[in-house]
């Protein structure tokens, strides 16, 4: 099976549901469309500025809570606890979260648009629209669905990889451990 990992809270909030599109600049292979991968968090630790962005956005509503292509009430459920943190703890690092499906990807800035409720008149308004994941506004050309979802009930300790890396099977995962 391929992972994927992210930095901290967006694999958690995949896994939670309150990210359903995943946005990279880059189109997913299509022998990973439709496979399940597992979502694997970073080592990188969470950046309280970054918590404290995508809350207020959220918080502020409108536009700028439609820009981040986040599911609100599910994203400050997870969010809110880690606000007021100068440095934020309590999230899984350098682990596998859960799987999801990869969907068929899409742009970036359709899904804002027809999925969330962006105003497409203010599409250069905001840095890194959509979602918020990077103020580099090529590294979201891709939406990537993450579909049905299947949180673990305890997150597996391993090291990640970029772009997609094979997941190791039970054997090898024992061995590593």
């Amino acid at each position: 099976m391929k992972a994927l990992t992210l930095w901290q809270p967006w694999a958690s909030l995949i896994v939670v549901g309150a990210k359903p599109f995943e946005f990279r600049g880059w189109k997913a292979p299509r022998s990973a469309i439709g496979q399940r991968l597992v979502i694997h968090a970073s080592a990188r630790p969470m950046r309280a500025s970054e918590i404290r962005d995508i809350v207020d956005h959220l918080k502020f509503g409108g536009a700028n809570a439609a820009a981040t292509c986040l599911h609100v009430d599910a994203a400050l459920d997870l969010l809110m606890p880690l606000y007021h943190f100068k440095k934020p703890v309590g999230l899984p690092l350098s682990a596998g979260l859960g799987t999801a499906i990869l969907g068929e990807p899409r742009n970036g800035i359709e899904i804002a648009v027809q999925e969330f409720g962006f105003p497409q008149e203010a599409e250069d308004e905001l840095p890194g629209l959509p979602g918020f994941d990077s103020d580099r506004s090529e590294h979201a050309n891709w939406g990537w669905p993450m579909l049905d979802i299947e949180k673990w009930d305890e997150p597996q300790p391993m090291r990640g990889a970029q772009g997609l890396w094979n997941w190791p099977g039970a054997a090898q995962f024992a061995e590593k451990l």
